[in-house]
């Protein structure tokens, strides 16, 4: 399922990002932590924490799963969107200390939106470590202490 979800997704993206987008989404699903699933949210593929785990969801629309990281590819570059780094100020600052450390390009990202716009510079392996870094019960935690 997850797999063909992939393809369904890239088929109307330039081709130059399938690959590199096929290998992010591969990176992120072995490194993420047991209980997140995968669904298309918002037009994109996303790793979210499912109803049966959170019912309350996500506050911004009733019945909708928290989003944890999305992935998109744009006309200009991919996008990931990881919430953990929005809300956790220590993991921010961790992600952008280790990131010159893999990567001699300057890091293009916003609050929660880091962007590559060269297919061939993806620190894959950072991407893969930062996705491992909060577990289901732990972003449910930051998330109700970010809405209370």
């Amino acid at each position: 399922m997850s797999e063909a979800m992939i393809q369904t997704y890239l088929k109307d993206k330039e081709e130059k990002w399938h690959e590199p987008f096929t290998k992010l989404y591969h990176t992120i699903n072995q490194n993420i932590p047991d209980g997140f699933t995968l669904e298309m949210q918002y037009g994109m593929p996303s790793f979210v924490v499912p109803l049966s785990i959170f019912p309350e969801g996500y506050h911004v629309q009733e019945g909708t799963p928290l989003p944890f990281i999305s992935i998109a590819a744009q006309k200009k570059h991919i996008a990931v969107y990881h919430m953990g780094i929005y809300a956790d100020q220590e993991l921010l600052d961790w992600f952008q200390k280790e990131y010159p450390n893999h990567m001699s390009t300057k890091l293009n990202m916003g609050k929660s939106c880091i962007r590559f716009t060269n297919p061939k510079k993806i620190p894959f392996d950072l991407l893969g470590e930062l996705a491992s870094k909060i577990t289901v019960n732990e972003w449910i935690k930051m998330y109700k202490g970010s809405v209370s």
